[in-house]
């Protein structure tokens, strides 16, 4: 499929998107949340393709919303927030794991895309912000909740209330992030490690997803339990009885 704001391409078992607004910062319009979810969900149904990764065109992930965009339907109610919430909405509910690699900035709607995937790394000079209030708005996209949850109520309002950018050195800190990678080796590093990923059975990995981001509300209890069941059904798969038979089979 043609795209004319991402770029989406494969390598191996690794869905590649690259957003590709670069004269605009990367700033998320309509078109590239709708093209962006298109894309997620072509490589969540192809069986081939175990892991994404979501990436910026070089130089920045995304630098917000497109404020020109949202100008233009100055007349409109919601500016049309309701039809980038369902696209955003998509994304995330994407089955295989997705890693953001973060260059630059990745602000606003920019910052809730990373924050919407599984695994986030970043180049030492990434820069994470929602600057929504600064324009009379709150964020729009997850940030109020998924910020406050990987980061504590404290380091969420002062993000979110004055505006200010956190460091890459600061994300990793605060554990937003899972590693800060020189910028010349980022697309490598996200590539190579999606690789690793991808080298796992594709059913218990779309399971080891769904129960992880279930803890972010369940209590341990329930946690658990759910785990105790989900590794029940990977212990019935024939997915598993083969892992079993390759890795026998190896291990003489």
């Amino acid at each position: 499929m043609e795209y004319n704001n991402i770029v989406a391409e494969t390598k191996d078992n690794v869905g590649i998107i690259t957003l590709n607004r670069p004269q605009a910062i990367n700033s998320v319009n309509l078109e590239m949340l709708k093209e962006l979810a298109q894309a997620a969900e072509e490589f969540d149904k192809n069986d081939n393709i175990k892991v994404i990764v979501l990436k910026g065109d070089g130089k920045n992930f995304a630098a917000g919303i497109d404020i020109k965009e949202v100008l233009s339907k100055g007349n409109q109610k919601f500016l049309g927030i309701d039809e980038m919430q369902k696209y955003f909405g998509i994304f995330e509910k994407t089955s295989k794991p997705i890693i953001a690699a973060v260059a630059g900035y990745a602000l606003g709607i920019g910052c809730e895309l990373a924050l919407a995937c599984d695994i986030i790394l970043a180049s030492d000079n990434a820069r994470f912000g929602q600057p929504e209030l600064s324009l009379g708005s709150i964020p729009s996209f997850g940030a109020t909740q998924r910020l406050t949850k990987a980061l504590g109520k404290a380091k969420a309002m002062e993000m979110i209330l004055s505006g200010r950018a956190m460091t890459a050195d600061e994300a990793y800190e605060s554990g937003l992030i899972s590693r800060i990678v020189p910028l010349a080796d980022l697309k490598d590093d996200a590539l190579k490690t999606a690789a690793r990923i991808a080298t796992q059975p594709l059913g218990a990995l779309k399971i080891a997803k769904e129960t992880i981001l279930a803890a972010q509300h369940l209590n341990l209890q329930d946690g658990i339990a759910m785990e105790r069941n989900a590794a029940k059904c990977c212990l019935v798969a024939d997915e598993f009885r083969e892992s079993l038979r390759n890795f026998a089979q190896g291990a003489h």
